[in-house]
């Protein structure tokens, strides 16, 4: 959707739709499946900025980091941006270079034009829904490394390996030392 702020100065804009994301858009193998996301918000102005504040609600199928089974789970997620036109500080850096974050920075977003485009909104916060290592559970044994059995649902008659070989006279070491 794309949102001209200079009619938002007038009357905020409001907005209740459901978008479709593939999950290669995202490009996190261990995201299966998206629902359709689900999102309503608006944005105001507040001068001499604009606030964006919105809320998502979807369903994601994820694969355990150690079994990998299917994990589906609801996220409800809200977010908030203040919207600023033009480019963050001063410089060479405001031309696309680098800067130097302040603390003001953090939760804004800076707009070259007077317009918003809100999908690369959208796909950031469903990057950010999705965990750096989704687990079943807390407590997951994951597969064995020989055979690949899942080791929530049964045991293996894998031997359990020791450690590496190549450390065993530094371990010898080890163990002769006092204390």
């Amino acid at each position: 959707m794309r949102i001209w702020l200079d009619q938002v100065r007038e009357e905020p804009i409001h907005w209740d739709e459901t978008e479709q994301v593939a999950p290669q858009e995202l490009d996190r193998p261990e995201l299966v499946e998206l629902s359709p996301v689900h999102w309503k918000g608006q944005v105001i102005h507040v001068d001499p900025d604009f606030f964006l504040r919105a809320h998502l609600s979807y369903e994601q199928t994820l694969n355990c980091n150690r079994c990998l089974q299917p994990i589906h789970e609801p996220v409800d997620s809200d977010v908030e941006l203040m919207i600023r036109v033009g480019n963050p500080g001063k410089g060479p850096a405001a031309h696309g270079g680098e800067h130097e974050l302040r603390e003001d920075d953090f939760g804004t977003l800076y707009v070259e034009d007077e317009i918003l485009e809100t999908r690369p909104i959208l796909l950031e916060q469903l990057q950010l829904n999705i965990p750096m290592k989704p687990l079943c559970s807390p407590d997951c044994k994951g597969l064995c490394p020989s055979c690949g059995t899942d080791r929530n649902t049964g045991s293996c008659d894998c031997e359990e390996e020791t450690g590496d070989p190549r450390w065993a006279a530094l371990a010898a070491l080890r163990d002769r030392l006092p204390g």
